[in-house]
């Protein structure tokens, strides 16, 4: 019996969608592009993170920073918000005091990729390590068909008929990382 390990990596591929009503048109899609605006008020910061409507084009500000003393910050991030650094536009994004205070929510469909590897080599038992880049919220199930080119009601009676086990819960969606093992 040939038991093998993989593991497979979720990766982001761009900025998730942020869902909010836009004021100017029906539609409730914004992309942010990674774009920052910093106000300063004597020794006070402002900062939002831009986002333009998928409908219309409007932009939307989403606060960051709100009467910030400058001596409070660190010099780091304020460099990164001048320069409007994507990679901190993907963390504040995901960051749920940001998502919370401007009343938004994210759509990572289309926004992620499973890296499998090359080797899809079929042993009779497999172990595969499913390891997240980001916090991306999918569905187990999901990457499981994807990854091994199943359907999702394929993979779900593959769990069901207890040929794909795992110690995490496979119903829901995870963004952490988690190990399942395929019995052929």
């Amino acid at each position: 019996m040939l038991d093998s390990r993989v593991t497979w990596l979720v990766t982001p591929t761009c900025l998730p969608a942020v869902l909010r009503r836009c004021h100017v048109c029906p539609s409730g899609r914004f992309r942010a592009n990674g774009k920052f605006r910093v106000n300063a008020h004597h020794k006070l910061l402002d900062a939002w993170l831009l986002a333009l409507c998928a409908g219309c084009g409007d932009t939307v500000n989403l606060t960051i920073l709100e009467r910030a003393h400058v001596r409070s910050l660190h010099p780091e991030l304020l460099d990164r918000l001048h320069g409007n650094d994507p990679s901190l536009a993907a963390e504040l994004l995901q960051d749920p005091a940001v998502r919370r205070r401007n009343r938004v929510a994210l759509d990572w469909g289309g926004a992620w990729r499973l890296d499998t590897g090359a080797d899809r080599a079929a042993g009779e038992v497999r172990e595969v390590s499913v390891r997240f880049a980001a916090r991306i919220p999918v569905r187990p199930t999901r990457l499981i068909a994807e990854g091994y080119g199943l359907s999702r009601s394929g993979v779900e009676r593959l769990v069901t008929e207890r040929k794909i086990v795992s110690t995490a819960r496979l119903s829901g969606r995870r963004s952490s990382d988690f190990t399942f093992t395929l019995t052929h």
